[in-house]
């Protein structure tokens, strides 16, 4: 087996003529992705400017985080379910016109109480996006395209976290801090239309042709009857994703909410696109690389005969071992050693990402696989509710010191990934617990 070729453009040339309408339905997904993560990362370039202002402590910041945390919860299992029930073109549209109004809810808030319940209403309704773009992948893109799929559409998340850098100060030199959540709700209202306009299931769009809906359908899985609730939660590969989708998602969160605060502590860089912008635009847009890096490499395994989950794990092993150097973090010599070390890490969690979601469609049937990600997505924001926690406490308690935080980070996805792989259903008989 050769590895010398690039595996998203042998993989792009293998479905050359098998039309384009299901990369149209996966861009949709992928600009939802980017203003989902725009809305939730404002709050994290604005730390300090609203720390200073309304006199927030570290733990202050952390209980305003842990209510999103709250709301993320509740809200994944609930519209995991919702998508699956109603469909993912009524059910996505809904969720996008709630956070993007809770988002600019935000512009009125006044104190950490109202920060609190704005920050728990966003996530209550952006847990909606990853078991909708989920539902749309699975619907749209057979095995062997999954990867890369899942890959470029949560590349969204690193263009939305590079993009906010470099909106956030603009807008708030010009305006004002309000307006900064005023202007990226009202982005919510354009994707809507779009995405109202355009998105229709395979076998119901207009435009779709008979070879690409054959492609699409190659698995030549049915529909079949409604799977109930408690179905779901019997199945063995709902909990081999939960658990380890729960160890590690917290660590997104984690460079999320406290990196653009530890990179102001560490190197005093200031809120400005060229100082505090420069680094997290590059550190994102490695981000970015690895999304679709990770899940083309296990497609490209997958196409070239591999089998879908060995493949998944795999690649997921590998990436576990490319974040392990973050550890040296907290002991680099200057400001871009440090964002080496985190861009590698988050480069490679992506790609993780990529490859634990499409995992997740792999071993889900098409009538549950919302609902199995809703119950993971569940477990993955209970995960960050104790992370935002015990971050807040080891930074208040330590004055500020991440070490320690960076140093826990790699055992996560050894972890996580010593768990999917005993817990994987091998077998139909071992498909419920």
């Amino acid at each position: 087996m050769s590895f010398t070729s690039n595996p998203a453009s042998a993989l792009a040339r293998e479905n050359a003529g098998k039309g384009r309408v299901r990369w149209g339905m996966l861009a949709l997904v992928f600009f939802a992705t980017t203003l989902n993560y725009i809305d939730r990362a404002a709050l994290g370039i604005l730390q300090p400017v609203l720390a200073k202002t309304m006199q927030w402590t570290a733990q202050d910041y952390a209980n305003i985080n842990f209510w999103f945390q709250v709301g993320y919860a509740i809200g994944y299992v609930m519209q995991g379910r919702f998508m699956d029930a109603v469909g993912v073109k009524r059910g996505f549209a809904l969720a996008v016109l709630v956070w993007s109004i809770a988002a600019a809810a935000h512009g009125f808030a006044a104190s950490v109480g109202g920060f609190m319940i704005c920050r728990f209403m966003l996530g209550l309704s952006e847990a909606g996006n990853y078991p909708a773009c989920i539902k749309t992948t699975r619907l749209w893109f057979p095995v062997g395209e999954r990867g890369i799929a899942v890959g470029i559409f949560n590349a969204g998340t690193n263009v939305g976290a590079m993009i906010t850098p470099m909106l956030v100060p603009f807008v708030l030199a010009v305006w004002g801090w309000q307006q900064v959540f005023w202007v990226i709700g009202a982005a919510g209202a354009v994707w809507l239309f779009f995405w109202w306009r355009n998105y229709h299931d395979p076998d119901q769009h207009p435009t779709v042709s008979k070879e690409e809906l054959a492609h699409i359908q190659g698995e030549a899985e049915t529909a079949g009857a409604k799977i109930p609730f408690r179905d779901v939660i019997r199945m063995r590969a709902t909990w081999a994703f939960a658990i380890g989708h729960m160890l590690t998602a917290p660590v997104f969160w984690f460079y999320l909410y406290w990196l653009p605060p530890y990179l102001n502590q560490q190197y005093q860089l200031g809120i400005s696109i060229t100082q505090l912008g420069a680094p997290l635009i590059v550190i994102y847009l490695m981000a970015d690389i690895g999304s679709v890096a990770g899940g083309a490499f296990s497609s490209w395994l997958i196409v070239r005969g591999m089998r879908a989950i060995p493949a998944r794990l795999v690649t997921m092993l590998l990436c576990g071992l490319c974040i392990a150097p973050v550890v040296f973090v907290s002991s680099a010599s200057g400001l871009w050693l440090a964002v080496a070390y985190i861009s590698v890490a988050i480069a490679a969690h992506q790609a993780w990402t990529a490859n634990i979601w499409s995992l997740a469609m792999d071993m889900a049937p098409k009538n549950a696989v919302a609902s199995m990600f809703g119950i993971g997505g569940m477990c993955s924001a209970i995960g960050g509710m104790f992370m935002t926690q015990i971050v807040g406490f080891v930074l208040t308690r330590s004055d500020n010191n991440y070490t320690l935080l960076f140093t826990m980070i790699p055992a996560t996805y050894f972890v996580a990934l010593v768990w999917i792989w005993l817990m994987h259903p091998r077998t139909a008989k071992a498909a419920t617990i």
